[in-house]
């Protein structure tokens, strides 16, 4: 079993920074990609960006926050992070992360099996 609890969401103005944690237990096996994925009101659920864990620290970004977002992990504390920079308003939503095990971690939520509960991350304009 998995579980994530994620960190470091709040209210920032835009062009600000913030950065999310996500704390990981279990196997490590069993969440070799690990990923943050967000969903605003009234819209479906984006895929940020993803982490092999597992081997080679491989990321994925969508195309929204490349050069602004950058995931990375702590593999002895068991944690991913997500620094974003350069927020927008367009950026506000709550956060999940996400971990499966897989041999390549994509950017689409269905293909996750264990979520943590959310962080909101709110960016004024």
């Amino acid at each position: 079993q998995v579980q994530l609890v994620e960190s470091g969401g709040g209210s920032v103005q835009a062009g600000g920074s913030l950065r999310l944690s996500c704390a990981a237990s279990g196997y490590p096996y069993i969440r070799n990609c690990m990923g943050w994925f967000r969903q605003a009101p009234g819209k479906e659920r984006e895929g940020v960006a993803v982490i092999y864990t597992g081997g080679d620290g491989s990321t994925a970004y969508a195309d929204s926050v490349k050069g602004r977002f950058t995931i990375s992990q702590d593999n002895a504390k068991n944690t991913v992070f997500l620094q974003m920079n350069s927020l927008k308003p367009e950026d506000t939503a709550m956060y999940y992360c996400a971990a499966v095990s897989a041999l390549a971690c994509s950017l689409r939520g269905l293909y996750y099996q264990y979520w943590g509960q959310g962080t909101q991350v709110t960016v004024s304009s």
